[in-house]
């Protein structure tokens, strides 16, 4: 017979059980610890709904800034787990990666610069994670970013609706600035739309954009918006130049944070990111900023929306540079 104390323990330990069922949380990996990745890590921790590795290859600094925003929770009042590292083993089973580690733009340099120096990098880093956690999906932000997206797809093996580039939800996002800042509006209210390589060549669409549904060529000069969409595509190269010493980090990991709590939460947004083509836009083989349903699964649609013949002309322009850095790791 069973005594009520022999219950007593196998119902606690049910118990204790069905809590760690219940709570597994997934888990996401920041390969990079510096500006960018170390300014996601903090925005997906306090969103408090995922566990964080962030892994790099300085020892000590992955670990720091952990344990720096473990020290936060209690104040924030959040319970992710953060854990800083420079072993791969512990990216194990993580449902996203997202890679920001590189080097980072100087005063004077286009992106393309860092294409050999960072290739290196974003091969291991894919490689390595890839390996650790076969079904995740994979966001590439290192710049160039459309070809070091195409490198981490040939590094990882993964198909390419698993890996994505970070760019056009930034470049839209500086393109909703500026729109806002020129007609005194409320950022809020304006949707804009930029397609192509993350670039110089980007194309900004201002027949797709508007302020609360009112198309803005309905609401500035041509003159003033062929001004935003060249300060649009300078965006990063401006920041660059005013910081000397770094690059862009809050408004680049923002963007990629909307991106990865659409995959998380398979909330399927409708956003513009780098993905391989293959026949859409008549493209093929190359990445390029497009607009896509993300969800669980990663990219789950792409869709072809009408250009005119100057829209598709600069696209095709702007793909043919992304084409150009790719051939070298073909």
């Amino acid at each position: 017979m069973i005594g009520v104390k022999h219950i007593a323990t196998y119902v606690s330990r049910l118990t204790s059980y069905v809590w760690e069922v219940v709570h597994v949380r997934k888990k996401v990996t920041i390969a990079g610890a510096g500006n960018v990745g170390a300014t996601l890590a903090q925005r997906i921790t306090e969103r408090d709904h995922v566990d964080v590795v962030m892994i790099d290859v300085a020892e000590g600094v992955p670990q720091g800034k952990a344990l720096d925003l473990l020290e936060a929770g209690p104040v924030l009042g959040y319970d992710t787990s953060v854990t800083g590292t420079n072993n791969y083993d512990d990216t194990t089973n993580s449902e996203l990666i997202v890679i920001t580690a590189g080097l980072a733009r100087k005063p004077g340099m286009s992106r393309d610069d860092l294409l050999a120096a960072n290739a290196g990098i974003v091969k291991q880093v894919a490689a390595e994670t890839a390996k650790r956690s076969p079904n995740a999906v994979m966001i590439v932000v290192t710049n160039p970013m459309d070809v070091m997206a195409f490198v981490a797809m040939k590094a990882s093996g993964f198909p390419k609706e698993r890996v994505i580039g970070m760019g056009g939800v930034l470049d839209s996002a500086r393109f909703r600035t500026f729109i806002a800042l020129e007609l005194a509006v409320s950022g809020e209210n304006v949707n804009a739309f930029v397609m192509g390589g993350h670039g110089d060549t980007m194309v900004p669409l201002a027949r797709y954009s508007s302020v609360a549904g009112i198309p803005i060529t309905e609401l500035m000069s041509a003159d003033r918006i062929k001004a935003l969409v060249e300060r649009t595509r300078n965006g990063g190269a401006e920041i660059v130049a005013l910081l000397k010493t770094g690059s862009a980090y809050y408004a680049p990991s923002v963007a990629t944070l909307e991106m990865m709590e659409s995959i998380l939460l398979d909330k399927k947004k409708i956003l513009p990111c780098s993905v391989q083509l293959d026949g859409e836009y008549g493209v093929n083989g190359v990445f390029a900023g497009v607009p896509v349903k993300l969800g669980a699964k990663g990219i789950e649609q792409v869709i072809e929306v009408k250009l005119n013949d100057d829209e598709q002309a600069a696209f095709m322009k702007s793909v043919e540079a992304v084409k150009s850095g790719c051939a070298k790791f073909m």
